[in-house]
């Protein structure tokens, strides 16, 4: 190996180091494992130009379970998407969230 592909694969491995580390910053857990994906690769590509497999091995699980996590995490976020034709919410929920609707009377104690 010659000393200028000593100092890339030495550069990736800490790369890959940073992109770890700094996935923790990111608030939206998306964001989060998607990071972790992509440090993830970096890793499998240390690991084979290192020929450590254990750090092969090791990330590609992570890679394994980040991307379903990721995976899991759409899912959800499809099958809460609100049911075509229904575009606004019943009254309950309008005046729970966002108050009553304009034009709306508001009763307050009494029955009539």
């Amino acid at each position: 190996m010659t000393p200028v592909n000593s100092v890339l694969i030495e550069g990736l491995g800490w790369a890959a180091t940073a992109v770890f580390v700094g996935s923790y910053f990111f608030s939206r857990a998306e964001a989060l494992v998607r990071v972790q994906m992509a440090g993830a690769v970096m890793w499998v590509a240390y690991g084979t130009l290192t020929r450590a497999l254990p750090v092969v091995a090791a990330n590609l699980l992570v890679l394994a379970a980040a991307a379903w996590k990721a995976r899991q995490a759409r899912r959800l976020a499809r099958s809460s998407v609100r049911p075509v034709g229904r575009a606004e919410p019943p009254v309950a929920e309008a005046h729970s969230r966002r108050g009553p609707r304009e034009g709306a009377s508001i009763r307050v104690g009494g029955t009539g």
